[in-house]
């Protein structure tokens, strides 16, 4: 039968840096999100020009006071309005709840010997009231927001201390926090240190001598480090699970020519396999030692690296998914888009959104089946959404069934790869509430299923309204997923 297991974590997911706000209060450090700019004279469609930060941008933004310009500054202000929110979310029903740590908010600058208790206390408040509606904490270690001054001082992960700095931060959650959170997540889509390298490493190409060696040099300590706090996790509390978890870029050949197949199989080994190979496998694939000769990348070992990573695994995979990619052999021969997290070919069996991501809900069903087929280990969707401008009807309400179509697409292709045997332990859709983008620092490409009333320029009231998408999602929570119909108007008056 197609049907959810019992005991399924339904829930949403969002992440601190584009969420918390309250830059630089209470003893909070400026982190790697609080230089990402927003410019509406740039295409929204064309993410490389929002993630291009150099070492200008940086010195810019550190002596720049103003929060407007760099929205991730002031977020929609969950530092103080996270009680509201997470009762929204118990109001739909989660069963789980994802949020991230600052690790500037807990390490100003990462090199601090004793962590800030005022954000140990905030946190704490935060799980105190996740647990007060009976939800489970999911907590991601890293999400894109390391301390500026790691960044300005090491090159961010391309220097081996970081791992040490990153492992006292770590170390200090799960002293505070490891008997209440069952689920970790050490860093956010660690393949982003390709298609994301500042905001996931820190590494900053205008200061590289060779950056490609330094952003998987980087991506190298971070293997490290996840290993390390998997094993003083365990420690802590040998019931807690440490999840890896990935940017699932799926991707097809772009004909059944061989050369095409062999694109395709590369892409998928450089994009994802290797490194959930690393951190489900334990050790380094062999196609990689090609690709690094090729490319003349030599990956810097210590002598503790190969036990750590083969012994200290993750218990859990986890991913995101919004997209499905093309490969070919000759790809200038193809129609090409920036949009689908990174720069891909395009589809043109599937449909685009606003922002030019191509809409494949079946490919989700196939990622689900590839990935357990390859490692045999539960997975977790922690991250599946539709951006789009949501808008306020005469009413006061979003009828936003353009977002309850795809997640409803969606959910029914994990129905069928359940049917085929995957072992599924939840889904955290994106996201919970409106969060200000990943990628374009704008309000405007909202996923939520709570409408924040906030706009690109930092304007608005901060109001939270319930969607059209609140109340099925709701509905399908409740039903455990077997009722995902959609029967219009849902939203109270």
């Amino acid at each position: 039968m197609n049907e959810f297991p019992k005991g399924f974590l339904w829930g949403g997911a969002m992440a601190a840096c584009q969420a918390e706000g309250a830059y630089l209060q209470d003893g909070s450090g400026m982190a790697v999100s609080d230089v990402s700019f927003f410019d509406n004279k740039l295409d929204r469609q064309d993410l490389s020009k929002h993630r291009d930060i150099t070492t200008q941008h940086i010195q810019t933004a550190m002596t720049d006071a103003e929060i407007r310009r760099y929205p991730k500054r002031h977020g929609i202000d969950f530092y103080h309005r996270y009680a509201e929110d997470i009762a929204l979310c118990a109001e739909m029903g989660f069963k789980v709840f994802r949020f991230s740590i600052k690790w500037s908010r807990v390490f100003p600058t990462g090199e601090e010997s004793e962590p800030n208790q005022e954000a140990l206390a905030f946190y704490d408040r935060i799980i105190t009231e996740i647990e007060k509606y009976g939800m489970t904490p999911l907590v991601t270690v890293s999400h894109f927001e390391m301390p500026l001054a790691l960044v300005n001082r090491y090159n961010g992960w391309a220097d081996r201390r970081v791992i040490e700095m990153f492992c006292r931060y770590a170390n200090s959650l799960f002293t505070h926090f490891g008997q209440r959170v069952p689920y970790w997540i050490s860093f956010n889509e660690i393949n982003g240190g390709r298609f994301a390298t500042f905001k996931s490493t820190g590494v900053v190409e205008d200061k590289s001598e060779n950056y490609l060696q330094d952003c998987y040099q980087a991506v190298h300590h971070q293997f490290v480090a996840a290993a390390k706090i998997t094993k003083r996790l365990h420690e802590v509390n040998p019931d807690a699970q440490m999840g890896c978890m990935i940017a699932r870029f799926t991707t097809y050949a772009a004909t059944s020519k061989p050369d095409d197949v062999l694109q395709m199989l590369h892409d998928d080994q450089y994009d994802n396999f290797f490194y959930t190979d690393v951190m489900v496998r334990g050790k380094y694939p062999g196609y990689m030692n090609r690709f690094f000769r090729d490319h003349h990348v030599k990956i810097e070992w210590q002598e503790e690296d190969k036990a750590l990573l083969q012994q200290y695994t993750a218990d859990y995979l986890s991913f995101s998914y919004y997209v499905s990619n093309v490969s070919s052999a000759s790809p200038d021969k193809l129609a090409a888009t920036d949009s689908n997290l990174k720069k891909t070919l395009k589809n043109p069996y599937l449909e685009s959104s606003a922002w030019g991501w191509q809409i494949d809900p079946k490919g989700l069903r196939y990622t689900l089946n590839n990935l357990y087929d390859r490692y045999q280990i539960p997975l977790f969707i922690v991250e599946n959404g539709l951006g789009a401008e949501d808008t306020v009807d005469g009413a006061g309400r979003i009828v936003d069934t353009y977002r309850i179509d795809y997640l409803k697409k969606h959910l029914e292709q994990i129905k069928e790869a359940l049917t085929d045997g995957v072992d599924l332990i939840g889904y955290t859709a994106w996201s919970s509430l409106d969060v200000v983008s990943s990628g374009t620092s704008e309000m405007s490409k909202r996923y939520g299923f709570i409408y924040v009333d906030l706009d690109d320029e930092g304007r608005g009231s901060l109001k939270r309204i319930r969607k059209e998408s609140f109340y099925w999602y709701q509905q399908v929570i409740a039903s455990n997923g077997e009722n995902l119909t959609y029967q219009e108007p849902m939203l109270k008056s």
